[in-house]
């Protein structure tokens, strides 16, 4: 799913500037790295608001057109109003074709309804984490990586090391020694495994 945001450079700067930006319809924003001057931005905030809406806004390489010339970025930070809910402000990372990228990449959970602790344990599937942080180069990062809980049991965990990546991608955690769950199976009160563990024997 390639992204493309249409930007012009910024020339007004300061919080005045930028909130007469804002109330003219756009946001504010920076685009910085890549061995190349930091330039102040602006976009049209409606049609930033219909692409940060879509998951892989904020893990996937994304194209910036800025002025007609295209640059291959990462979204790196973003300010919300605290009550309106609207974009404040923008930062924007250029990416290397040949130097890796740390990005934080969601993880779909599938095959919970077929899982043993689910379908016969009457637990439920815990979330202990929903994205993790990888390693890799710009070309090979993934939209999202998928966990199959599908030979979950009560009480087990799938870990990090237990999940396939897509080739070149690696998880950061996991290459400084820590496998952390990233889901589990909760015994839920009144299931199936509880009310056998409390029936008498005949």
């Amino acid at each position: 799913m390639a992204i493309e945001i249409n930007a012009v450079k910024r020339d007004a700067k300061g919080t005045g500037a930028s909130r007469r930006l804002r109330h003219a319809g756009s946001v504010p924003g920076v685009v910085y790295g890549g061995g190349k001057e930091a330039f102040p931005l602006e976009i049209n905030a409606k049609e930033l608001f219909l692409q940060f809406r879509h998951e892989a806004f904020h893990a996937s390489v994304l194209t910036l057109i800025l002025d007609g010339k295209k640059e291959s970025v990462l979204l790196r930070d973003f300010q919300m109003h605290p009550v309106r809910n609207t974009i404040q402000h923008v930062d924007f990372q250029r990416v290397s074709a040949t130097e890796k990228i740390h990005v934080k990449v969601p993880f779909h959970f599938i095959n919970a309804d077929v899982a043993p602790g689910v379908k016969l344990g009457g637990g439920i599937v815990a979330h202990v984490l929903t994205e993790a942080d990888v390693s890799c180069l710009a070309k090979d990062l993934p939209e999202f990586i998928e966990v199959d809980v599908a030979s979950l049991e009560i009480g087990h965990s799938i870990h990090l090391s237990q999940i396939k990546l897509p080739k070149g991608v690696e998880f950061v955690q996991l290459a400084h020694g820590d496998d952390a769950a990233v889901a589990s199976i909760a015994k839920t009160r009144g299931s199936v495994a509880d009310a056998a563990a409390e029936t008498p024997a005949a």
